[in-house]
């Protein structure tokens, strides 16, 4: 239909504009409030476009095309909604691939917009070009490159339904700038489906079956929440299942919070650093039950003795994850928001009251020969437990946890604990030092009316610290706990243990980082003392602000149960 038909047919024409407010409008017409990015020769004419919409848009002018991306997933992890980055091509684009990876490890749903050279200069080394499609394959869940400007609002509309359905991850559109520069009639249709991509099946009823028959014969259960209970939303139908079924529950890194820590059939985390009952115990289940989790390495320790002696109901959203790492006995692919109620619909109500008192008999084992000695250890410098407890302590766990990756990861793991869901936000499967202190910025966006409260160390706060200057300019209230040991401690650890303590190249030789916040307009505190660190906490709570406190910890601490690497989880260490 031409639009002289249009108009007598009483429709209006589409609006014809350019490319680059093509692009804005779509981000509109889905709900994006804020944008993280860094302008640059071939993305510029969106970052036009967008000067005349920053009344209805909050872009955040990062320091690093890489902090975009982390930002964006602080952003999405707390928020519960698709994070959005745009940055320039060649080196801007390239700058974002750790961000992609770590958001597709992740699954964490982000639509990154780069900018590309005129469609006529693709493939001739024009100046910053890259085949940013061809590189970012294997890192992003789909990816296109837009080469005609009545092709953007489609492209965006997908990359959005995309990025959020079935397991979310990270989904590229690369623009050329004669599409972004050129004009069409804009018309946006979101998309709810696309044929031959069916994000989530049901389950069989043969497989529901099985599994609630499992279930009721279970003796010594276990159920493993894993992250994508908290990324179906589906805590609630958790907390319904553990009602009826009375199985005691653990919790993956990235599952934390999904559950609260006082609930009284958790019994703490799996994994290498992980608690002693649901290591140990494993060996000792007749039942797992994995709900959106995908068996990663540092869960299973050694995958062909993880539940050695248990049969395995693993709820998953992939069908990619099935068997892949550790052989289920019944596979219930589908969104657990969905497949949990059939469950908890069939069961019978159980109580395993006794079996969980094993567990925490395991917490009293576990507590005197670590918990005491990392949060009561007496003379000494400073443990970076002790900190995490402080500050957990003085936001009475009910702030956002952001970490970066490395030792001060797994104390704030162990000892923060969590009241409500999307409290926890780190670096999991790829686990990339710098992630922590962007990803607090856009933690501290996605969720302004909650505290956000960032781990990091020396090593890991040095790979990003120029996000210092964004949290600045924008003024962005991020509270920074630096637990600075003057090591890269968990290589340090590892050298210690398993390397004869030859402590190659992991030695730090710091700045003054008091120096580096207030150059930055951050209010700052170093504590070295032990009774200094609740005044230090309390004046960082009190600041209105962003405040970086810098804990100066003991070097040579390590964390505390361990699995080693290989080993089964039950051959946890205490010491």
């Amino acid at each position: 239909m031409n639009t002289t038909e249009k108009i007598k047919a009483g429709e209006q024409p589409a609006p014809c504009i350019t490319g680059s407010q093509a692009l804005i409008e779509s981000f509109l017409r889905e709900g994006v409030d804020t944008l993280f990015g860094y302008p640059g020769g071939a993305i510029i004419p969106v970052y036009d476009a967008l000067y005349d919409y920053r009344d209805r848009l909050r872009h955040i002018l990062v320091r690093h095309e890489q902090g975009a991306v982390h930002a964006a997933q602080g952003y999405a992890r707390v928020s519960g909604r698709v994070g959005v980055c745009l940055v320039t091509s060649g080196p801007g684009a390239t700058n974002t691939v750790t961000g992609l990876a770590d958001a597709l490890m992740d699954s964490t749903p982000l639509v990154l917009v780069t900018g590309q050279v005129g469609s006529s200069l693709l493939g001739t080394d024009a100046f910053q070009e890259t085949n940013f499609v061809g590189i970012t394959q294997a890192v992003t869940k789909w990816n296109c490159q837009v080469k005609r400007t009545e092709d953007i609002p489609g492209a965006i509309a997908k990359a959005f339904y995309i990025a959020r359905s079935g397991r979310p991850g990270p989904v590229v559109v690369d623009i050329t700038k004669d599409a972004q520069c050129g004009t069409a009639p804009f018309r946006y249709e979101k998309i709810t489906s696309i044929r031959s991509y069916v994000p989530a099946t049901v389950p069989d009823e043969a497989g529901i079956a099985e599994a609630v028959r499992l279930i009721d014969a279970a003796q010594r259960p276990l159920v493993m929440v894993g992250q994508g209970v908290i990324l179906g939303n589906a805590e609630a139908e958790m907390r319904a299942f553990l009602e009826k079924s009375g199985m005691p529950a653990a919790s993956t890194l990235l599952g934390l919070s999904a559950l609260p820590s006082d609930l009284p059939q958790y019994v703490g985390m799996l994994g290498m650093h992980g608690n002693y009952g649901p290591n140990i115990k494993n060996r000792e289940c007749d039942l797992l039950v994995a709900v959106g989790m995908r068996f990663d390495d540092r869960v299973t320790g050694n995958p062909a003795a993880f539940g050695a002696n248990a049969k395995i109901i693993h709820l998953e959203i992939d069908p990619a994850e099935i068997d892949k790492i550790v052989h289920a006995d019944v596979a219930l692919v589908g969104d657990v928001k969905q497949t949990l109620p059939l469950l908890t619909a069939r069961i019978r109500a159980a109580e395993h009251g006794a079996w969980i008192e094993g567990f925490r008999a395991c917490d009293k084992v576990e507590y005197e020969a670590v918990i005491r000695k990392a949060l009561a250890p007496g003379g000494g410098r400073i443990r970076m437990g002790e900190a995490v407890d402080a500050v957990a302590r003085a936001y009475d766990n009910d702030a956002v946890l952001v970490t970066d990756v490395g030792q001060q990861q797994m104390f704030a793991a162990r000892y923060f604990g969590f009241r409500r869901s999307r409290s926890m936000v780190t670096s999991g499967g790829l686990g990339t030092m710098g992630f922590g202190l962007p990803a607090a910025i856009g933690a501290k966006l996605g969720a302004p009316e909650r505290e956000v409260c960032l781990f990091a160390g020396d090593g890991g706060l040095q790979m990003t610290i120029q996000e210092l200057g964004t949290i600045f300019q924008s003024q962005i209230a991020v509270k920074i706990v630096l637990l600075n040991n003057s090591f890269l401690g968990m290589v340090r650890q590892w050298q210690d243990l398993f390397y004869d303590r030859r402590y190659s190249f992991t030695e730090l030789a710091n700045p003054d980082f008091g120096l580096i916040a207030r150059g930055n307009g951050i209010a700052y505190r170093c504590v070295e003392r032990r009774e200094e660190l609740a005044e230090a906490v309390a004046e960082m709570q009190a600041c209105a602000g962003a405040f970086l406190l810098e804990v100066r910890v003991e070097s040579d601490e390590n964390v505390f149960p361990m699995v080693p690497a290989g080993a089964p989880v039950s051959a946890i260490r205490l010491e």
